[in-house]
């Protein structure tokens, strides 16, 4: 909803935005054990897409949700389509995101099964309410490592460290962090540590068993985030 009322869009299509529809996005300022709940949800749903499309080769992701909002539109399914609720079970899945949604309401403080435009009108309104206080100096910040990295002393920065040779090599490779945070926070301190611009070949062979594909998008998003500078195909902090 946030996202389509930025009223972006490709041709004849929505078309999401990072700067527009991500950045200024209102999160809630959300208690522990709301996170907590919110997360719970979130991996109950993730794990019933998984296993119902795991049970079935034929299912998709996209073949489960245009069910569910035709049945949520009041629409009469047909025999495909039914077989599809069936086998998906398509009814655990709308209720899995009631309660989702209800627990995110429930973190911005707000009653559970709000119509549309009320929400989109509370996020607009909330949006302006941290703008003003983003202008008296209070951020708050969603990922302060990434946003705000002149102020985190990162756990990559204080654990990683990065040796080179003469030739602007790896002395000694590091090992792949297993969490995608701690990756990327890895191939930032390589890029910082670098003194001139590597490429992904040159930041992949800074770690054990790193896949080539894996290190470019991290750097990608890096510099999309404005934390590396590419240039040519090579990036530099």
């Amino acid at each position: 909803m946030w996202a389509l009322g930025q009223q972006v869009a490709l041709e004849d299509r929505p078309r999401y935005n990072n700067t527009e529809a991500f950045d200024p996005f209102p999160f809630p300022a959300a208690t522990e054990s709301q996170k907590t709940t919110i997360r719970d949800f979130g991996e109950q749903l993730d794990a019933h897409r998984k296993e119902r499309m795991d049970s079935h080769d034929d299912l998709t992701m996209t073949a489960l949700y245009n069910v569910l909002r035709k049945e949520q539109s009041g629409e009469e399914l047909d025999e495909q389509e039914r077989e599809i609720h069936k086998k998906g079970l398509v009814g655990v899945l709308a209720e899995l995101h009631d309660e989702l949604d209800a627990a995110v309401a429930r973190a911005y403080g707000w009653e559970p099964g709000l119509e549309k435009e009320t929400l989109l009108q509370r996020l607009v309104d909330l949006n302006a309410e941290r703008r003003a206080e983003e202008e008296e100096g209070h951020v708050r910040y969603l990922r302060p490592e990434y946003q705000a990295p002149e102020t985190v002393e990162t756990q990559a920065e204080m654990d990683i460290d990065v040796e080179v040779d003469m030739g602007g090599g790896p002395a000694e490779p590091l090992e792949w962090p297993s969490a995608l945070k701690t990756r990327a926070q890895a191939v930032r301190t390589v890029v910082g540590h670098a003194d001139h611009p590597l490429t992904v070949e040159e930041v992949a062979q800074h770690f054990h068993r790193a896949r080539r594909d894996d290190v470019r998008d991290l750097l990608e998003t890096l510099a999309g985030l404005g934390l590396v500078d590419q240039d040519n195909g090579s990036y530099v902090a």
